[in-house]
């Protein structure tokens, strides 16, 4: 899964949470590196896949907590590049897709 822009990163998350409507995630840790221009937050995804569309039809399948991280490098007040850290592996295994 690779986007050329965050734009198209947001729209495919919002396409997620149609798939998975009771989707939500909690954010556990979020750290600021001034010297490097950059942001990480950790979080845990979770949701059931009760929605229409996807990959496969709603497997009613619970993804219980899907870690995560994201590391947004900065240019000014821009993000200039966002690295998402996930196991999208086993967080479609769980969740009935793969």
């Amino acid at each position: 899964m690779g986007f050329a822009t965050l734009e198209q990163y947001t729209d495919w998350m919002k396409g997620l949470l149609t798939l998975l409507p009771d989707g939500k995630y909690e954010v556990r840790s979020f750290a600021v590196d001034g010297e490097r221009k950059n942001v990480c937050a950790y979080g845990v995804f979770t949701g059931t896949h009760t929605g229409e569309g996807g990959p496969t039809a709603a497997t009613g399948r619970r993804l219980m907590g899907s870690d995560y991280v994201y590391v947004m490098e900065f240019d000014g007040d821009k993000i200039k590049h966002m690295t998402k850290i996930w196991n999208a592996g086993w967080a479609m295994k769980e969740l009935g897709w793969a």
